[in-house]
């Protein structure tokens, strides 16, 4: 987070996987919305734009490479109406610490999003934990044959 909250500033993702100078969000690329909120706020709840809607296209923004953008899109589709992402935050009485609310919030959302995927590497048994396992079936399969009936011999 950079710059003043009075109206127009650019937002700062930090770094990250996938970002390694984190991302600069231009302000023009940010659209909120201010609206009347639920909740505490005694007397001003009725007469103060409170929630904030922060909105950005993923498709239109010049901050996302194509691989970021791609990662971004299959990752917050369910999060997405058409290729807008919107964030809303209500959880502060004022509109000031509901809109660094949101942007903390996107910042940490678009980080998480364009973070390359994990790839999992498949390992092996130690020695000694195959030699336990077959330890332990041997041990599981001579319990069970003294079950059986005795054999005519």
């Amino acid at each position: 987070m950079c710059g003043r909250l009075d109206g127009v500033e650019n937002l700062r993702v930090p770094p990250g996987p996938g970002a390694p100078h984190g991302l600069l969000i231009p302000a023009g690329e940010l659209h909120e919305q201010f609206s009347h909120a639920s909740g505490p706020g005694g007397q001003g709840v009725n007469t103060t734009d409170s929630r904030v809607q922060l909105s950005l296209d993923l498709a239109t923004t010049t901050s996302l490479t194509e691989v970021q953008r791609r990662l971004a899109m299959e990752r917050l589709a369910a999060r997405l109406a058409g290729t807008v992402l919107t964030i809303n935050a209500a959880e502060h009485r004022s509109q000031r610490r509901n809109r660094t609310a949101a942007r903390e919030r996107l910042a940490e959302l678009l980080r998480e999003a364009i973070a390359p995927p994990i790839i999992r590497r498949p390992t092996r048994r130690t020695r000694g934990s195959n030699r336990r396992r077959l330890a332990g079936k041997r041990e599981r399969a001579e319990i069970k044959q003294n079950r059986r009936r005795p054999g005519v011999d």
